[in-house]
């Protein structure tokens, strides 16, 4: 099937690549510059609240792989590959323009944002900014739309991992080599970063290069294959433990680590890319356009924004970035970097994903991302799936949900590299390594900032279950919190998940621009709010929209009540919030003569100075 114009998977990678520098290079720059007007002399919270658990000062490196490594889970992976059903064109436009003007605008704002009010919450930021009600609205939706998310991401680690070996050797593996890097970094200090982090890659690319005889060999692969009920247990087992220890010791340590497989996988499809030059068989806009597809429910306006979350704009950066990252960030100026940049990185892992589908005849991708009774209404007769699956020895057909689509177009891309003729079983299988690797670092660092939502909404009744150093009331609302999200994960599957995710998640992105313009109002950055303001309405717009449709048009219908309920509840609150942050741009607009803050700064109002708050 040949492309429109010509247009190859290389071309788009180049693409891609070139608008994500530009954009980091003048637009990310300029609103470090002029916008946020980052200064690099004002102490961060890390600096001044520095305890060993959780205000820790890291090196920008090493928190810019714990960052992307927390903000990258199943959306730049699965959501992509899903909506290719509509061509690749749109999709890739959505990601490559979205990200750069919205989604890393998001991430840097909202951090700043969390910096500047002492690494507090997004539900403490907007009390502050807009009121104590806001607050509290805030509070209530993000805490259930992070329990979705989590939700959704351990399902997804979960069809990626059961009954693979390999992959559960080499995810477990991380663990104590990310303990071992923790400690000696603890020791050794930043210093130590460069040949820590040698030793770490070092022997994570033996387990990864172990993992194989881990599977062919009758013992080991005996240990290390664990059904999906008995992965339903230990996945929420795990976060409920790397949420309670000192972020030092695993959590950062873990992330930094996966950082390098992820950005060294993506770089060797890139790089793969470069030399098959293979060509993007989906056609750039498909019939799906307007609906009936066989992945996404609904057409691709509004169903596009919401499917494709994480790559291009997603709500739970939000959480990530006002909950781990600010208790971390050395200096401001490293805003740029962190936020700004590590979002253009997971935007072109999004971009990778979507080829790696879009390279796919389009028989043989609808036939692994849909089931089987879909397919066949589809009409179509499968090209090479019958080869590729009798190459890695599963059966691919009816697999949906994203990962064994987006693991069968990249093991077909690298296995085409001269002298890898022959392993496209191994590929394959490490890429799904490589999925679940991806997705797990995000399940952790949002159970740990689950926590810190619960510890500080108990805390307000019970003081001392709001002190980060109280190990029992670290370790009680811990094992509360997983267990809101655990029982999502074993009751419930991805699909009846997934469209409600996409669009709380996307609302509450909405919502955090909204609030980032408010800071830019009340800083007296007026001329600039346009920056937050545009995206965070048009997504709005886009939300309630798509919101309607799923609530209304499939879950009412179908009699998912709870799902019902829980979409009505979060967008009612999202109304809340969004109807009292344009009073407050009202009320802000109004003032005529400035204050002055407390590090001497002229600003409109001071934070938490609203009329709104009562």
């Amino acid at each position: 099937m040949q492309t429109l114009n010509g247009l190859n998977a290389l071309t788009l990678a180049f693409v891609a690549l070139c608008a994500f520098a530009i954009g980091y290079r003048f637009y990310g720059l300029w609103l470090a510059r002029k916008v946020l007007r980052l200064d690099p002399a004002r102490l961060t919270p890390a600096s001044l609240r520095e305890d060993g658990v959780d205000f820790v000062k890291t090196d920008k490196r090493v928190l810019f792989g714990f960052h992307f490594s927390s903000i990258s889970a199943a959306g730049p992976l699965l959501g992509p590959v899903l909506a290719v059903q509509f061509g690749y064109m749109p999709g890739a436009l959505w990601i490559i323009v979205g990200c750069v003007v919205a989604g890393a605008v998001h991430d840097m704002v909202i951090l700043f944002a969390s910096v500047r009010h002492q690494a507090r919450g997004i539900a403490n930021v907007a009390e502050a900014e807009i009121g104590r009600f806001a607050g509290t609205a805030v509070f209530l939706a993000v805490f259930f739309i992070l329990v979705l998310t989590l939700a959704v991401l351990s399902i997804s680690v979960v069809n990626a991992m059961c009954d693979s070996p390999w992959g559960i050797f080499t995810v477990a593996a991380t663990i104590p080599i990310a303990i071992l890097m923790g400690i000696l970094l603890r020791i050794f200090g930043t210093g130590a970063v460069i040949p820590v982090s040698a030793m770490g890659v070092g022997l994570l690319l033996v387990c990864i290069l172990v993992g194989p005889f881990v599977a062919d060999n009758r013992v080991l692969s005996g240990i290390f294959t664990l059904r999906r009920e008995t992965l339903l247990w230990i996945i929420p087992a795990y976060a409920c433990i790397a949420s309670s220890l000192p972020v030092w010791l695993l959590l950062s340590p873990r992330d930094y680590l996966s950082s390098y497989l992820k950005i060294g996988t993506v770089a060797i499809l890139a790089v793969s890319i470069l030399i098959v030059r293979p060509e993007l068989q989906m056609a750039p806009v498909t019939e799906f356009v307007s609906g009936g597809g066989p992945n996404v429910p609904g057409p691709i306006f509004p169903f596009l924004f919401i499917t494709i979350a994480c790559g291009a704009l997603s709500g739970f950066h939000a959480i990530i970035g006002t909950g781990t990252t600010p208790k971390m960030l050395a200096s401001e100026e490293h805003i740029l970097f962190v936020g700004y940049g590590a979002m253009l990185t997971e935007g072109f892992v999004a971009v990778m994903a979507l080829i790696a589908a879009g390279i796919l005849i389009p028989a043989d991708y609808f036939a692994i991302t849909a089931s089987a009774d879909k397919f066949a209404a589809l009409g179509m007769e499968t090209v090479d799936l019958p080869a590729l699956s009798a190459a890695v020895r599963e059966q691919l057909a009816g697999r949906p949900g994203g990962a064994v689509t987006l693991a069968a177009g990249m093991s077909a891309i690298f296995s085409s590299v001269p002298y890898m003729t022959g392993l496209v079983s191994y590929w394959f299988h490490f890429c799904i390594m490589f999925e679940a690797v991806f997705i797990i670092t995000a399940i952790d660092t949002g159970t740990r900032v689950g926590r810190f939502f619960l510890q500080e909404a108990l805390g307000r009744y019970v003081p001392r279950l709001s002190d980060r150093n109280w190990w029992p009331g670290i370790v009680v609302t811990s094992v509360a919190f997983t267990s809101l999200w655990a029982y999502l994960v074993i009751t419930g599957d991805i699909f009846t998940i997934w469209p409600l995710f996409g669009m709380c998640n996307q609302l509450l992105a909405s919502c955090a621009l909204m609030l980032g313009t408010s800071m830019l109002l009340r800083l007296r950055r007026g001329r600039y709010a346009l920056t937050t303001a545009v995206p965070g309405i048009l997504m709005s717009v886009v939300c309630f929209w798509a919101g309607a449709i799923q609530i209304f048009g499939s879950y009412i219908p179908s009699g998912q009540w709870v799902l019902a309920g829980l979409g009505l509840f979060i967008v009612a609150l999202m109304s809340v919030v969004l109807v009292m942050t344009v009073r407050r741009w009202v009320e802000l607009l109004m003032i005529k003569s400035p204050t002055v803050d407390q590090f001497g700064e002229p600003v409109l109002a001071l934070a938490g100075d609203s009329d709104l708050r009562a």
